[in-house]
């Protein structure tokens, strides 16, 4: 699936929180201070990604991506996104989440340890 992102100017990304079942995503032009985009991934089934990451192009999976999911998983997830990101590598990186939800919150959320200048 296609991940519909509002309009904004989200080039950095962070993994925010991951439980185990519940990935939260930050992302923002600049994370020092705030963030002003969330996606929450709920009960999380595989996740393929770096801990940080810039300007993802998100896209349909593969149908390759779609079988090694399913296979690993022995079902299709409801929840299938894919994108390639800089990882700070020197190529792009191939990522993958499947979920059985999600969700995109947008907003002004402060950074944890950071002071929020405005």
């Amino acid at each position: 699936m296609l991940l519909p992102l509002p309009e904004g100017s989200w080039w950095d990304w962070t993994v925010l929180g991951y439980d185990g079942s519940r990935l939260t995503l930050a992302a923002d032009h600049d994370l020092t201070y705030h963030h002003g985009l969330e996606v929450v991934f709920t009960d999380t089934l595989y996740v393929r990604c770096p801990m940080d990451f810039a300007d993802p192009d998100f896209r349909e999976p593969v149908p390759e991506e779609r079988a090694e999911v399913t296979r690993l998983l022995g079902a299709d997830p409801p929840v299938l996104v894919a994108f390639e990101a800089d990882g700070g590598g020197t190529a792009p990186v191939s990522c993958l989440i499947a979920a059985e939800s999600w969700a995109v919150r947008q907003g002004r959320f402060s950074r944890p340890g950071g002071t929020d200048v405005r």
